[in-house]
């Protein structure tokens, strides 16, 4: 059985083999063992908030294999993106350029600064071993969080959003970057990625241009990256969609990659959640459901059979209840896988 639970310090290691043996480059999961242990701290103390003072949270989870203890996946959900400063993207508009003397009139994509998504709860910082992608525990780590967010509504925003890596070029450098970026920095992408996760975007982004950029005056190679997903992510998009995320005008200040964005109301899980007591049962048949405790310290979340009955109370069996630390008589929340 796989389960998706917090991630703590003894993680860490885990987490350093997972992102160097699978070659995965998030920004907010940076290489630099010192940065990960304080996202890894942050995150504790965020999920013992019922005892820690945590002005802006943010939550790391870690999926592992119960028969094996190996950790093969790993994701975050951040309270309020900027976490206390502006959130920066870029967000794509059109404008009107027109001369009544020559009867010419053209529509100019432009790319405005902006950090209007500021405050939105962020899903990010997600990683998975490549041969568990077409399983269910895929789901798992991606849906999860969004668990999490529906037990505990009063510490999130309304509105989610997920930034989706950009498309790279066969040296792996992003066009986009080549074109605006580099011009103001001197410093190629990889080097600005990094910087960015061991520090933040904020600093990039009080230096970029603070006026709006024509996307004619790109070059054609960064054009066609705009709003365009990296071949890889292209799971995670699925999986998004189907959730009730939707492409936005935003995208990544590095890459061009998009921003997807989704209401509460909209979302498939919230929609589909509910919480009832459980009871224990060795007969179990039922549909598959994901299935969390409601613990915030000690959260856990499965996908397993329930049976959903006339009344306030579900069945599950022995080894769900064990995995979500649960006994008869306790709440589960659980949502249509």
């Amino acid at each position: 059985m796989q389960i998706v639970r917090p991630v703590n310090v003894i993680d860490i290691p885990a987490i350093e083999r997972l992102l160097v043996e699978n070659g995965v480059n998030v920004t907010s999961l940076p290489q630099d063992r010192d940065r990960l242990a304080e996202i890894v701290s942050l995150s504790t103390k965020s999920f013992n908030l019922e005892q820690e003072a945590v002005e802006f949270p943010f939550f790391m989870f870690v999926l592992e294999d119960l028969e094996t203890g190996s950790v093969i996946g790993v994701c975050g959900l951040e309270a309020s993106a900027g976490s206390g400063y502006p959130f920066f993207n870029y967000r794509l508009e059109d404008l009107i350029h027109a001369s009544h003397h020559l009867e010419v009139k053209n529509q100019i994509p432009v790319l405005h600064l902006s950090h209007e998504l500021t405050g939105s709860t962020v899903l990010k910082s997600f990683a998975m071993k490549p041969e568990h992608k077409h399983t269910d525990g895929f789901a798992l780590l991606v849906r999860a969080r969004l668990m999490f967010y529906c037990a505990f509504q009063s510490l999130f925003s309304d509105r989610l959003c997920t930034e989706i890596q950009g498309v790279l070029n066969e040296q792996g450098e992003s066009e986009f970057w080549n074109s605006i970026g580099q011009k103001f920095f001197d410093i190629d992408f990889a080097t600005a990625d990094y910087y960015a996760g061991v520090k933040s975007k904020t600093f990039i982004a009080e230096l970029m241009p603070q006026h709006p950029i024509y996307l004619p005056l790109l070059s054609p190679e960064a054009q066609e990256t705009i709003n365009r997903e990296h071949p890889q992510t292209a799971m995670n998009c699925q999986l998004f969609f189907a959730e009730g995320f939707t492409k936005t005008r935003f995208v990544d200040i590095f890459d061009g990659g998009p921003v997807l964005m989704a209401q509460k109301q909209s979302l498939k899980t919230f929609k589909d959640y509910h919480a009832k007591q459980i009871k224990v049962s060795h007969q179990v048949g039922g549909l598959k459901y994901l299935i969390s405790n409601q613990s915030l310290r000690d959260f856990r979340c499965v996908i397993g059979n329930l049976v959903d009955g006339v009344g306030d109370t579900v069945r599950i069996n022995p080894e769900i209840a064990d995995a979500l630390q649960l006994e008869a008589g306790s709440v589960a929340g659980y949502s249509m896988l």
